[in-house]
């Protein structure tokens, strides 16, 4: 919990410099379906890109060696993204979002989901915090998005929040590094190390998403998520005569 805090004060420090970052397009949108969102990022986006792509490197395929090691604030959208493939090369589906855990636990202090546990037990007030704060703080990776009402075990909490057009989708193209990139490690860090339930449903016709928190997570038999076929038009790792993302099926 320190190190996201620390990183969420960092955050708005930076912010308030006129760093944010924001989308591009006249209309302040996510571009329409078949075009991609123009974004403006700042030095803050930057840096948590190049912290993200630093620490998932590691478990990337082998590279050819650069003469000079990025910054933090070199990286942008498309390299982050691109080390996110090197990550699934090789991997089963299980691996993949293995390191991906790996990556996020790497990211904290030792000690801080137990600190979690204790700060947001799983009440509706914890839910509800944490949707709040996945709007401004996760906008980078996402993109917009915003709180909405969601009903959790029959009663009605503003514990969710809608993605307009995910970012990370948008910009990989692949139904597999979605699912396995980011949901279901995101979902399980939620829910078995936090302990504080998550459930994502991405929506692929759209590269929406949907996050409720307080949800507990279907098994990966039952979520629908995984049975989705590759988008044949946009992704450069398709099998479009397969009726499931093979990222899905290994």
């Amino acid at each position: 919990m320190a190190a996201i805090a620390s990183l969420q004060a960092v955050n708005l420090t930076l912010r308030r410099r006129g760093t944010r970052c924001g989308i591009a397009e006249p209309s302040g949108e996510p571009a329409p379906m078949g075009l991609k969102t123009r974004y403006d990022d700042g030095l803050v986006e930057r840096v948590f890109m190049g912290l993200f792509a630093r620490k998932m490197d590691k478990f990337g395929s082998k590279k050819k060696k650069e003469t000079k090691e990025k910054g933090f604030w070199e990286y942008d959208y498309e390299s982050f993204v691109e080390v996110s493939k090197r990550v699934m090369q090789g991997r089963s589906r299980v691996q993949q979002q293995e390191a991906v855990r790996e990556v996020l636990l790497s990211m904290l202090p030792p000690g801080a989901p137990q600190q979690f546990r204790k700060l947001f037990p799983p009440t509706k007030w914890a839910a509800e915090f944490n949707a709040a704060l996945t709007v401004p703080f996760f906008h980078w990776l996402v993109g917009p998005s915003q709180v909405i009402e969601v009903e959790v075990n029959g009663v009605k909490q503003r514990s969710g929040v809608r993605i307009k057009k995910c970012r990370y989708l948008e910009n990989s193209g692949c139904v597999g590094m979605c699912v396995n990139m980011c949901k279901i490690p995101t979902q399980d860090f939620f829910t078995n190390e936090f302990g504080l339930p998550l459930t994502m449903n991405p929506n692929f016709e759209d590269m929406s998403c949907e996050m409720i928190y307080g949800q507990a997570p279907p098994a990966f038999e039952e979520d629908v998520a995984t049975k989705q076929p590759c988008l044949a038009d946009i992704c450069s790792m398709s099998n479009p005569s397969s009726p499931i993302c093979p990222k899905l099926e290994a």
